[in-house]
């Protein structure tokens, strides 16, 4: 339970409007600290989700044809607003279960933390089109769910669906759709490692549960995992990107998941000579379609480019290398500004790109609804 979380008594569940509602926004987010780690990384992987949606399903040659032999490498290659798909979306309902948890948490009564994930998603289904099983619960709507900007069907994974659609919540022991490994479970799975005063192990089991309730295969599970734990290790203040890759190749040896493990191996290797061709990234990593691929890629990235200078200089070297090939570009990019938006905290998100991003105000209300629930 996330009891031990619980810092702030005066916040209970909440469903009414906020100032959002009025059209409100203060474009001044938190550069440093906490808040500005949380503002970074849910900023942050939208807007590489963002720039990776716009070329997903495009193979290399095409993005090169259509944006130069570079790719593409900035928003303002694209017509604005620009949309993010469903990995920010499912980002974002993931958030906010684990704020309806922490909102019971915060007035002493116990959650299922996994249970409110669970009807997080159901919920965001219901944006989909898709009716919930007679038999599945119908959870009460919730401020997230007015947001018609994350009512857009983009491309949402096959998994994902099928696993919400029917009566019974998945779980490790009993998962929905066991062969499946896609990377529809790790690039959801950034707000685990943003919980505060919770120990590594706790956030790697949320997030392994969590996976289980649309995948079941077990590098769908431990690459949320253990994607979640670095964002985790990068919360830290003085948080090293390279130390908190080789802890997750630790974990990802742990996991008794070879080719997690080995794909995580493979990505710091890789990142030691640098940025690389669509064409070796892809054959040394893969394309990013399954679980271990996508958090392989994202991990490389970031750390490929981490002498780039400034903050902002490496998110977008990072994120441009991590969309800018035959995969799938919106997770990859999803998942690498998730890292290198919590390494560097909000100053590293482009002015430019945030101006340009659609949903901008929603994802900025529930960063400060979840530091509410978490710090007060």
């Amino acid at each position: 339970m996330l009891g031990s979380v619980s810092l702030n008594p005066e916040n209970p569940p909440r469903t009414e409007p906020s100032a959002l509602d009025s059209g409100e926004s203060s474009f001044h987010l938190p550069l440093e600290g906490q808040a500005g780690k949380v503002f970074g990384a849910l900023l942050g992987g939208a807007l590489g989700d963002a720039l990776g949606y716009a070329v997903e399903f495009s193979p290399a040659a095409e993005i090169s044809a259509a944006f130069g032999p570079d790719g593409l490498r900035d928003f303002a290659a694209l017509p604005a607003p620009v949309p993010f798909s469903d990995d920010t979306q499912m980002t974002l309902y993931t958030l906010d279960g684990l704020l309806e948890a922490l909102e019971w948490a915060n007035q002493g009564v116990g959650a299922d933390e996994t249970a409110c994930i669970w009807l997080a998603y159901l919920r965001w289904l219901k944006t989909q089109g898709v009716a919930l099983d007679p038999a599945a619960p119908s959870p009460p709507l919730r401020w997230i769910d007015t947001q018609a900007v994350l009512h857009h069907r983009r491309a949402p994974g096959n998994a994902c669906l099928s696993g919400l659609s029917g009566p019974d919540m998945g779980t490790t022991f009993r998962p929905v759709n066991p062969d499946s490994k896609g990377c529809g479970t790790v690039m959801r799975s950034a707000p685990f490692g943003l919980l505060p005063y919770v120990e590594p192990e706790m956030v790697y089991r949320l997030s392994q549960d969590a996976a289980a309730l649309t995948h079941g295969h077990p590098s769908a599970l431990h690459s949320a995992a253990v994607f979640s734990v670095l964002i985790h290790d990068l919360l830290a203040p003085e948080a090293s990107l390279q130390d908190a890759a080789e802890s997750a190749v630790r974990r990802a040896g742990e996991s008794g998941v070879p080719e997690l493990a080995a794909r995580l191996a493979d990505a710091v290797a890789l990142a030691g000579s640098g940025p690389v061709s669509p064409a070796e990234l892809t054959a040394a990593l893969g394309a990013g379609w399954v679980a271990e691929e996508a958090l392989a890629i994202g991990v490389y990235a970031a750390l490929a480019t981490s002498g780039a200078g400034t903050p902002q200089e490496h998110f977008r070297a990072a994120v441009a290398l991590a969309v800018n090939h035959d995969g799938d570009s919106d997770s990859t990019g999803s998942i690498t500004g998730n890292i290198v938006g919590t390494l560097h905290g909000a100053a590293a998100l482009p002015t430019d790109w945030l101006e340009a991003l659609e949903g901008r105000e929603v994802i900025e209300e529930l960063a400060r609804q979840f530091l509410k629930a978490t710090t007060g």
